[in-house]
């Protein structure tokens, strides 16, 4: 089975620029510029995290020195408008789904590391296409989804087996295959419950490449989608030796929305 996206994808909004995603707004905008340049018609960009810049988050994201006390959203926004010439818009704040979902034909790109903000994206309006980002020490998962909604899914899953349709016009989203990332995180974490990627990799409990690692496979699911392209997959573990995407099947999806007569 494949999905492919119903009409344009107008806006791809990115919510938080820390250690993912400012390695993923780079693929982003690569992507954007690329479109343009070949004259296709390319959506707009937004860069929405009310975090500044720390002398912790140099060498390990997307920032200098230099950058230390700058809304990280602003900085890419404006470094990366003056080197490729784009107009790529930013807001330095916690993500609302009733202020910076711009239209229907959004594609939500989550990169944040607790559970309130996920709550926030999961909140984002119907049609909305949600990738979400999520790691671990030295692994972590990707997950392209277009509902949350249980019945809605395994509706549409009924109707592509009633048809032989070889075509998914929904995909289960990130509340939906995974709830417990919405839910407060396990307090036996040694650095606190609400320490971000910096913060873990600082204390040695997070590899500093995987956030790299996450952004790749990410990317990959943007380019698709943008260029038109059917997706395969709507799930991708990432490790660091090994990359293992989910492919759409019933089976597959039926493992999360429960098996479909």
């Amino acid at each position: 089975m494949i999905y492919e996206a119903r009409g344009n994808i107008n806006t791809v909004v990115v919510v938080g620029l820390g250690g993912t995603g400012s390695q993923l707004a780079r693929s982003i905008v690569r992507i954007v510029f690329d479109m343009e340049r070949s004259g296709l018609n390319t959506p707009g960009v937004l860069f929405v995290d009310p975090d500044r810049v720390e002398e912790k988050n140099v060498g390990r994201q997307m920032f200098t020195y230099a950058d230390v006390g700058q809304f990280k959203a602003e900085l890419l926004a404006r470094r990366f408008n003056a080197a490729l010439g784009l107009a790529v818009g930013w807001i330095g704040e916690e993500y609302d789904p009733d202020k910076h979902n711009p239209d229907n034909g959004t594609l939500l790109v989550g990169c944040v590391d607790n559970h309130v903000a996920r709550q926030a994206l999961a909140q984002a309006r119907h049609g909305t296409i949600w990738l979400d980002c999520g790691n671990h020490s030295d692994s972590g998962q990707v997950i392209i989804g277009t509902t949350s909604d249980l019945t809605a899914m395994r509706k549409e899953l009924h109707r592509t087996i009633k048809s032989k349709l070889n075509v998914v016009e929904a995909l289960p989203n990130a509340a939906l295959v995974f709830p417990e990332l919405l839910a407060p995180p396990d307090m036996a974490v040694a650095v606190g419950q609400d320490a971000s990627c910096a913060d873990l990799i600082e204390a040695g409990v997070q590899h500093l490449l995987i956030n790299d690692a996450i952004a790749t496979a990410s990317a990959s699911y943007i380019y698709r989608l943008l260029y038109r392209k059917p997706l395969q997959s709507f799930m991708t573990f990432v490790g660091l030796d090994a990359v293992r995407p989910v492919p759409i099947t019933r089976e597959n999806i039926e493992q999360y929305v429960g098996q479909v007569a």
